[in-house]
């Protein structure tokens, strides 16, 4: 794949989990599945760079699997990612699979089509064997022209999938285009799959030609009281918590330079954690006797092979209405700290930056 393709390519997040999805130039959207932010109306998305956007869901149609996101921001440097022709696949030929499986960094796998028409649940999806996994949802299935033939979709399970790799065919995507001239950009709606017509407002039946929406559709997911406290702490530091969102009861933002990360492990503690440097690769007893002598309570310094981390670990029974306030502060001034910390450890001791940080910020 061009260096410049991947550059359209972006992760989705919320408190839910996270996907994948592409910029089309042509219509200035994003595209991902529905499934990936089922429940959410604003999420946020995050190119290569991890430079976080506020994204709007603007549609959902649940029958095809397929939403769209709008974005405040000027994309027109981006590349042009192009349909490709409708029933253009043919068996073998090569196809990449391009997203952020699991989360993780972005990834391209390459597999071959099984099938260019495969029905399965009463629709046609392309199959391949090319490697699909969670996080993949949404992203681009890609021909040897860099042209878009599907959209790549990961929630078939063993029992009606055997683990193939699936994609919505771009014959939808192209439908679904053709049928929107009057899309709202400003609000989330919903497309009747019977009649195409878009809905704004809640309804349980299409107000133009009366089929049935699918139930929930309009409802947005909410936060966990826990959810609640971390992200008014958020707040707090100056960060939108739904840019920081990632994943359910955890986030990853940066304050300043320094990444920070907070999470609940095994339901019984809340993290907060920041890799802010890596030890010199000289003089680094200097350093240890600084991180020894030194008190940092209620925080506690630690190495793990050259990484330095500042970190904080609270009980979740801890959190009560009494202790909330200045557990939250406490959290406040954790990525206070490791923003300045970063810095100081550089000129005094030599020290690195981490991988993490962000030194354009």
């Amino acid at each position: 794949m061009e260096q410049n393709i991947y550059n359209v390519i972006f992760k989705v997040t919320h408190a839910g989990g996270s996907g994948s999805c592409f910029y089309l130039k042509e219509y200035d959207l994003f595209v991902t599945n529905y499934h990936v932010v089922e429940g959410f109306h604003t999420v946020a998305i995050q190119d290569n760079n991890r430079n976080p956007y506020l994204a709007r869901v603007v549609l959902v149609n649940p029958t095809l699997d397929i939403a769209l996101l709008a974005v405040d921001h000027d994309f027109s440097t981006l590349p042009d990612l192009t349909l490709a022709a409708n029933d253009s696949l043919s068996i073998s030929e090569k196809i990449r699979v391009a997203g952020y499986p699991y989360g993780m960094p972005f990834t391209v796998t390459e597999g071959t089509v099984s099938s260019p028409k495969q029905l399965m649940n009463g629709q046609y999806y392309i199959q391949t064997d090319a490697a699909v996994n969670p996080g993949n949802s949404g992203g681009p299935i890609i021909n040897d022209k860099d042209e878009v033939v599907g959209i790549t979709v990961s929630k078939f399970t063993n029992s009606d999938a055997d683990n193939m790799g699936f994609g919505i065919r771009v014959e939808s995507l192209r439908k679904l285009f053709e049928s929107i001239e009057d899309l709202d950009r400003n609000c989330f709606q919903v497309q009747c799959d019977s009649c195409d017509s878009l809905i704004s407002e809640e309804e349980e039946f299409c107000p133009s030609c009366g089929e049935k929406l699918p139930e929930g559709v309009f409802e947005e997911r909410q936060l966990s009281p826990l959810s609640e406290f971390c992200e008014n702490a958020i707040e707090q530091m100056g960060i939108n918590p739904v840019l920081a969102r990632d994943g359910y009861e955890a986030w990853l933002f940066h304050k300043g330079s320094s990444e920070i990360r907070l999470f609940v492990y095994d339901r019984t503690y809340l993290f907060a954690i920041s890799p802010i440097n890596l030890l010199p690769k000289k003089d680094v007893e200097k350093v240890l006797n600084y991180m020894l002598d030194t008190d940092f309570s209620p925080y506690k310094l630690g190495i793990e092979g050259r990484q330095i981390y500042i970190c904080y670990r609270i009980h979740l029974s801890d959190i009560t209405d009494k202790s909330e306030d200045c557990i939250r502060q406490t959290l406040v001034t954790l990525a206070e700290k490791a923003d300045e910390m970063d810095n100081m450890m550089v000129e005094r001791f030599g020290c690195e930056f981490s991988a993490y940080s962000k030194q354009d910020n």
